[in-house]
């Protein structure tokens, strides 16, 4: 077991969105979160992270075996590629940048600052800090966004090896990147819904 979660509650801004959910994910396994937009996808997974307190429930993980990509690529624009990837194996006790290097194709940009970098670039030097962390529970808020058809694939076939080297990963993404290991949690049975004024339910959003 890698993550387990139970009966957990989670809020945005003091107001709890998420309630109810129960889940675990193992070694080899990814989790795939479905709702539409506003649904409380990032605010489980930053609360996962222990970014943001729980409202109710448990999370049964590790706090060091977790890695979180948000929609921030977390780069500083005066390094280069290759000093951006050592500083953050540096600061995770990480495994050395080469592989994560060729995985994100980013060979021919090692010697380029970050602030040079395309949109696309900069997001796929982002997610390759996931492979200098060294950390099982990948964490990923929509890592597909400005990165084209290639490197959408190019980046599912780095966490379907990141599964198959025993890692385990919790993704909100609207794009299908064919894991056979995933399975989907859909998040709109667990929002919490008000009375609105016309008398009808509606979800927080």
């Amino acid at each position: 077991m890698v993550i387990k979660v139970r009966n957990l509650a989670v809020a945005r801004g003091g107001v709890t969105v998420l309630q109810d959910l129960s889940f675990r994910v193992d070694p080899g396994q990814a989790l795939v979160l479905r709702g539409p937009n506003g649904s409380g996808k990032t605010t489980l997974l930053r609360t996962l992270a222990g970014l943001q307190p729980v409202v109710a429930g448990d999370i049964d993980c590790l706090p060091d075996a977790v890695a979180y990509a948000a929609h921030a690529d977390g780069l500083k624009s005066s390094l280069t590629v290759a000093e951006n990837l050592a500083f953050w194996a540096a600061i995770y006790g990480g495994p050395a940048i080469d592989r994560a290097v060729q995985a994100m194709d980013l060979v021919p940009l090692t010697r380029r600052r970050a602030g040079e970098l395309s949109a696309g670039q900069k997001r796929r030097l982002g997610l390759a800090r996931l492979l200098v962390t060294g950390r099982p529970l990948w964490l990923l808020d929509e890592p597909t966004v400005s990165l084209d058809v290639g490197s959408v694939a190019l980046f599912a076939g780095v966490v379907r090896q990141h599964l198959a080297d025993g890692g385990a990963a919790i993704i909100a993404t609207h794009v299908d990147l064919s894991l056979p290991e995933a399975r989907v949690l859909d998040l709109d049975p667990h929002r919490v819904r008000v009375l609105a004024r016309d008398g009808f339910d509606e979800a927080f959003a």
